[in-house]
């Protein structure tokens, strides 16, 4: 039995893995893209954006972050992906407004928070502005990678910042009359980009509110996207349009979004919100797994630690022999009443945050 939790930030929306003490198994853990392809789809899977898998830690976080996008490719980091899971980790151990986390990610360590009236605030770490940390080809004008995008007979001035994943910016007049779909489709894989990159169309209605329109690498059109965002308003600034603390209106509502230093961190703003849990039917497991263990939802967390801005380090051989070691001895050595206890008690917990808070 493989359980998960369905959230949603500004329409987001994803899987989430519970595995902080290791329950996962490595054909999860290490998945097939093509298997994530099959679980976000929204017919013939139980449809997402993404997949976000909880893991125990490497270095000095809490726990780490895995974040798949739907066409089965690993994404560094996504906003709204770790707001989402910041609630989750709320609902599963019944943390209180004030509660942070240090969550590992290929983009650095990421600290959310818990705000009173529900939000999460999420210091998403300072911008990557130099072109080969976006990473771009275009040149760095006024501290700002930028310039001309051309495709067919399409020529768009733009802007790259990194988020610990890469963004293009493109102001214009009008977010309804442009060819959403070529554009973005074209700008994702641009040989600009060595890495593709996410697509923004920004619209300024004024210096403290901004309007996008987002194709997410890997995942299309999607409703919101909490780096791009940050990414934005970062672009903005540096090229004069914006104030350093903005609104972000996006298709699924709008973030919160400021820059206070410009040697420092973007701090972002927004919801996050449960939907269900559910568990992998047979038909939908990974090839080769054994579905008699069940992956256990838990509520254990630690006190945050670390320093923010450090840099997750890559799994040794050895450090992943005795994390599978680490999967292998709790497989064993807990019974399936355990286990199914375990389950039962985290999904109590998670429903009944999500009732207390008024979001059933």
């Amino acid at each position: 039995m493989l359980s998960f939790s369905k959230y949603h930030g500004l329409g987001n929306d994803f899987l989430i893995f519970e595995g902080r003490q290791g329950q996962l198994p490595l054909a999860i853990t290490e998945p097939d893209p093509a298997w994530v392809r099959l679980v976000c789809d929204r017919r013939f899977g139980v449809g997402g954006d993404g997949v976000i898998l909880a893991m125990p830690p490497q270095s000095d976080g809490d726990l780490r972050m895995r974040i798949f996008n739907a066409d089965g490719s690993e994404a560094e980091m996504c906003g709204n992906g770790i707001r989402c899971l910041a609630r989750f980790l709320a609902d599963s151990d019944g943390d209180r407004p004030g509660r942070s986390w240090s969550i590992e990610t290929p983009a650095g360590l990421i600290r959310p928070e818990l705000q009173a009236d529900g939000q999460l605030l999420v210091d998403m770490g300072p911008p990557f502005l130099q072109p080969e940390t976006v990473p771009t080809t275009l040149p760095l004008v006024d501290g700002l990678a930028r310039g001309d995008a051309e495709f067919a007979d399409t020529r768009l001035a733009v802007a790259a910042v990194g988020m610990g994943n890469p963004h293009v910016v493109v102001p214009v007049d009008d977010l309804d009359s442009i060819p959403f779909d070529a554009w973005g489709s074209a700008l994702e894989v641009h040989p600009l980009f060595p890495a593709k990159t996410n697509v923004h169309f920004l619209r300024v209605h004024s210096r403290e509110k901004l309007e996008i329109r987002v194709w997410e690498r890997g995942a299309g059109p999607t409703l919101a996207c909490g780096t791009g965002a940050c990414a934005t308003l970062v672009a903005a600034v540096l090229l004069g349009l914006a104030e350093d603390h903005a609104e972000v209106l996006l298709p699924g509502g709008p973030l919160q979004i400021s820059w206070p230093d410009r040697r420092g961190s973007v701090l972002m703003t927004g919801p996050a919100v449960g939907l269900f849990d559910g568990v992998i039917s047979p038909e939908l497991m990974p090839e080769g797994l054994d579905i008699a263990p069940p992956s256990v939802q838990t509520g254990i967390a630690s006190p945050p630690t670390g320093p923010a801005g450090a840099r997750e380090q890559p799994l040794d051989p050895e450090a992943e022999a005795a994390a599978q070691k680490q999967v292998q001895a709790f497989l064993e050595s807990t019974s399936l009443d355990s286990m199914l206890q375990l389950a039962s008690e985290s999904l109590e917990q998670r429903t009944r945050a999500r009732f207390e808070r008024g979001n059933p």
